[in-house]
C-alpha cells in the first residue's frame, strides 16, 4: 500500500460500532428492494467482499403510505420484509462490513399507486414529484409515523443491522420536509422557527435511539444546503444547515451529509468535478463532534486520503464509484491503483431508476445487479473449458475490449484483438472528445490497461476482410465491429430516409464525419436534427456552438434529449446550450432538406409547417450495425469449418446499436458463457418471483448460486423461488 493511503484504513468508531476503515457505501437505489432478496443481498455483499467498511440499503420505507411506486423502495413493514432483508445483513457481515439501513417516509412524494392511500405531509401542498397534494398531518399522525420509524428500527436491529440512518436527504423524506420552509407552513410547535421545524426529526431520532439502545449506531442523513439560492425559503448551509448540526449533534452517532436534491447529489461528470461539494461540507465540519461522511464521486485515492487527512471528512462515502468497482478499498490496500474501474459519471445507473425504478446497471461494471441471478463477481473468474482455443476479436470498441478482457481472465492464452483504426475504443473513444465527456474515456483506458496486463495481443490499423479472418488461425471468432450513424435521416418515426438527406453531400453531416473525418459544416447556420433522444444530438450541438456556428437543435420529441433528464443531465445541458445561443426547437419533425432550407412539421399535425434557413444539417437520427463481415462469414459454414473456425459470434452494436453499458454487458456475457453448449444463446437467470407450491428447500438451492461457477448455473437457471 502507498503510505499516503494508510489513513483510509484506520478504524473509526460510530457510536457503539467500529468501522474497519474509512470506506462507506452510502444508501443508494438499486431497483431491487425487498422483493428480490437474493439480488439485494449479493449486490451489497459484494461491496463488503471488496473491502468497504460499511454498506447500506437503498431508501427503506417505514409505512404503507410511504409509497412512491413505480419507483422501488426497500421496505421494513413486517416480518416478511425483515426476513428478506436479513439475507443482505448476512452477506454484508460475511464480508466483514457493518450493515446499514436508511429509514424514510416519502411523505408528500408518495404516489399511492400501489397502496391507494393518501400522502401525509407537514402542510397541504402539491408535490412536484408525485404531482398531487398531500394532507396536513395532525399531532396523532405525527405520533403514528414516529412509531412506525421506531418499529422499523427495532426490526432492523433484530435482524442484525449495525447502522440505522434516519434520513433527511436529497430533497425527500418527512424529516427533511418538516425541516424545510419550502414544505412546512405550519404554525404549531412543528412549524415556524428552526427549533420547531427540526422537532419532528429530533423526536424521531430520540425515540429510535431509546428503542434500539446501544446495539446500533443511529445516524443522520442530512442535506446541508438545498442549492436554491434564488428562493427566499431555501434551506442554506450558512443560514440553517450549521444550526441543525448543532441542534442534533447530541442525538446522532454520525453525519452522512450531501448537498442539494437527488439530481444535484448525482452530479454527472459532464458538468461537475469530483467532490465539488467540498465548500459546503467544510462549513459544517467544525460544528460537530461526530464523524462526518460525504459523497463526491471519489475515484482517486490521493483525493480521498487528502480529504480525510485534512479533516474535511472523516469517512469517504460513495455510491456510483462502488457500483463501478465494488473492490476499490481492496485495490487501494493492495497497491493496485491501476486496476480500479473508475466511475465515469455518466449516470446510466441513475437513469434506469429514474425511468420508474428499473434494475441497476453500470457502464463500467457489467456484473452490477447480476451478482446473484447470474452468479457473477467482477473479480472472480473460472477457467473456461475451451480456454486452449485461439480467439480473434474483430473490433476494439467497448464490447470487443470487454469480451477480450474477460476471455483472458478466464484463462484463454491466445486472444487477439484487431482494430481498423489507430486508436482503441470505437465510438466511446471519439464520444469522449465531445464537450464535457472526457471521463467517459475511462471505459477504454481501464480495458486497455487490463489487456496489456493479461497479455492480450492488440493490433491496430488493420481492417479485416473475410479472407483475413479465415486465414488468421483462430477457432473462435467474435465480431465487434460496432455501428455507424445513418446518413439518410432514417428514423424511428417513419423508417424512411428524409427527402434530400444524403451525408455524401458537403452540407449534410453525421456525428462520425464530424468527429472522425474532420468534416466541417458549410456556412455558419447549422441545424442538428436529433431523433436519438439521448446525449449525441445535444453534444454535437454543444461542440458546434463552441466552434462558433449558429446552431439550431431540433427534435420531434416534446423535450429535446429526453433521456438526459433520466440521467439528471437534461436541465444542465439545456442551460448550457441556451447560454451559447443555441436555438431549441422541440416538437419539430424534419420533412425535407435542401442546401438552403429545412422544411418541418409538428409531430401531431402535418399541416402545421415551418421553414428554417440553414447552410448545413447534422443528422442524429438512428444508427446501423456494421455487420457485413459477420454476415459474409456466416454465409458459408463449410468454408468456416475448412479453415478451422468452429464458431463465429457477434456482440455489441454490431448486433444492435445501443448504450455503451449494454454493449459492455453483451461482450462480458459472451465471454462468461463462451464454454456453454451454445454461447450465442444466453443462459437463463434466476428469477425471484413467488411460485405457488414451491418450497423453502428449492429457494435454499437457488441461494447457493454465488458459490457455483457460471457454467453450473444451467442446473438451476430459471427456477423460481417462493
Amino acid at each position: 500500500m502507498d503510505p499516503r493511503h494508510e489513513v483510509l484504513f484506520e478504524p473509526i468508531k460510530i457510536g457503539p460500532k467500529i468501522m474497519r476503515n474509512r470506506f462507506y457505501v452510502a444508501p443508494h437505489c438499486s431497483g431491487l428492494g425487498v422483493d428480490e432478496p437474493g439480488a439485494q443481498a449479493y449486490l451489497r455483499g459484494t461491496r463488503a467482499l471488496g473491502g468497504w467498511g460499511a454498506v447500506h440499503t437503498e431508501y427503506c420505507g417505514v409505512s404503507t403510505d410511504s409509497d412512491d411506486s413505480p419507483w422501488v423502495q426497500a421496505r421494513l413493514l413486517n416480518a416478511a420484509d425483515a426476513a428478506n432483508l436479513s439475507l443482505m445483513v448476512t452477506r454484508v457481515h460475511e464480508g466483514g462490513a457493518l450493515a446499514g439501513i436508511q429509514l424514510v417516509h416519502m411523505g408528500p412524494d408518495s404516489s399511492g399507486h400501489t397502496s391507494r392511500l393518501a400522502a401525509p405531509g407537514p402542510s397541504q401542498l402539491v408535490s412536484p414529484l408525485s404531482g398531487h397534494a398531500c394532507y396536513e398531518m395532525s399531532l396523532d399522525d405525527i405520533r403514528r409515523v414516529q412509531r412506525q420509524y421506531v418499529d422499523a428500527a427495532v426490526r432492523a436491529r433484530d435482524i442484525g443491522f449495525d447502522i440505522i440512518q434516519i434520513a433527511a436527504r436529497e430533497g425527500f423524506s418527512l424529516p427533511l420536509m418538516f425541516l424545510w420552509k419550502y414544505w412546512n407552513k405550519r404554525t404549531d410547535e412543528y412549524g415556524g422557527t428552526l427549533e420547531n421545524r427540526v422537532r419532528f426529526w429530533r423526536e424521531t431520532l430520540e425515540q429510535v435511539r431509546d428503542a434500539v439502545g446501544d446495539e446500533c449506531a443511529v445516524t443522520a442523513g442530512f442535506c446541508v444546503d438545498a442549492l436554491h439560492d434564488g428562493d427566499p425559503d431555501s434551506f442554506r448551509v450558512a443560514d440553517e444547515g450549521i444550526a441543525v448540526i448543532e441542534l442534533l449533534d447530541d442525538v446522532v452517532d454520525l453525519w452522512d451529509v450531501q448537498v442539494g436534491h437527488l439530481s444535484d447529489d448525482v452530479s454527472s461528470s459532464r458538468f461537475f468535478e469530483s467532490f465539488w461539494q467540498r465548500s459546503y461540507i467544510e462549513q459544517i465540519k467544525p460544528h460537530t463532534t461526530k464523524p462526518v461522511a460525504a459523497v463526491g464521486r471519489f475515484t482517486d485515492p490521493d483525493l480521498m486520503a487528502d480529504m480525510v487527512r485534512e479533516g474535511v471528512v472523516d469517512i469517504i462515502a460513495a455510491a456510483r464509484p462502488a457500483i463501478a468497482d465494488p473492490y476499490i478499498p481492496n485495490k487501494i490496500r493492495e497497491g493496485r491503483i491501476g486496476d480500479i474501474r473508475e466511475c465515469i459519471g455518466c449516470n446510466i445507473c441513475v437513469s434506469r431508476f429514474n425511468m420508474g425504478g428499473g434494475r441497476i446497471v453500470c457502464t463500467q461494471n457489467a456484473t452490477t445487479g447480476e451478482e446473484y441471478r447470474r452468479g457473477w463477481n467482477p473479480e472472480i473468474f473460472t477457467r473456461a473449458a475451451n480456454a486452449d482455443h485461439p480467439v480473434l476479436v474483430v473490433g476494439a470498441g467497448p464490447s470487443g475490449l470487454e469480451c477480450a478482457r474477460v476471455l483472458a481472465e478466464r484463462g484463454f492464452d491466445a486472444v487477439h484483438v484487431v482494430e481498423a483504426r489507430d486508436r482503441l475504443g470505437g465510438a466511446a473513444e471519439w464520444t469522449s472528445r465531445l464537450p464535457g465527456l472526457t471521463k467517459w474515456r475511462r471505459v477504454v483506458e481501464y480495458r486497455e490497461h487490463q489487456l496489456s496486463k493479461l497479455g492480450v495481443n492488440v493490433i491496430t490499423n488493420r481492417r479485416m476482410t473475410t479472407e483475413d479472418v479465415l486465414n488468421y488461425g483462430a477457432s473462435i471468432v467474435i465480431i465487434a465491429t460496432g455501428s455507424v450513424w445513418d446518413g439518410s435521416g432514417t428514423s424511428s418515426l417513419t423508417h424512411r430516409s428524409i427527402p434530400g438527406a444524403d451525408s455524401s453531400q458537403d452540407w449534410v453531416l453525421t456525428p462520425e464525419q464530424i468527429m472522425l473525418e474532420g468534416k466541417v459544416p458549410t456556412g455558419r447556420r447549422v441545424l442538428v436534427y436529433d431523433e436519438d433522444g439521448y446525449h449525441m444530438g445535444s453534444s454535437i450541438a454543444h461542440k458546434l456552438a463552441l466552434d462558433g456556428f449558429e446552431v439550431t437543435l431540433a427534435s420531434p420529441a416534446e423535450q429535446i434529449g429526453s433521456y438526459m433528464f433520466y440521467a439528471d443531465e437534461g436541465s444542465l445541458m439545456h442551460r448550457a446550450l441556451l447560454r451559447l445561443g443555441v436555438i431549441l426547437r422541440p416538437s419539430t419533425v424534419v420533412s425535407t432538406v435542401t442546401r438552403a432550407m429545412v422544411r418541418t412539421h409538428h409531430p401531431y399535425d402535418e399541416e402545421t409547417t415551418d421553414e428554417v434557413e440553414v447552410d448545413s444539417v447534422v443528422l442524429v437520427t438512428s444508427r446501423r450495425s456494421t455487420d457485413a463481415l459477420y454476415r459474409e462469414l456466416m454465409s458459408d459454414p463449410i468454408r468456416l469449418k475448412t479453415h478451422g473456425i468452429g464458431s463465429v459470434f457477434r456482440i455489441g452494436d454490431s448486433v444492435e446499436p445501443r448504450l455503451i453499458a449494454d454493449a459492455v454487458f453483451d461482450g462480458h456475457r459472451l465471454a462468461r458463457e463462451i464454454d456453454t453448449h451454445d454461447p450465442s444463446t444466453p443462459l437463463d437467470f434466476v428469477r425471484e418471483n413467488r411460485v405457488l407450491g414451491s418450497t423453502d428447500s428449492q429457494y435454499e438451492e437457488v441461494l447457493q448460486i454465488q458459490d457455483r461457477p457460471s457454467s453450473d448455473i444451467t442446473a438451476i437457471a430459471g427456477r423460481s423461488n417462493p
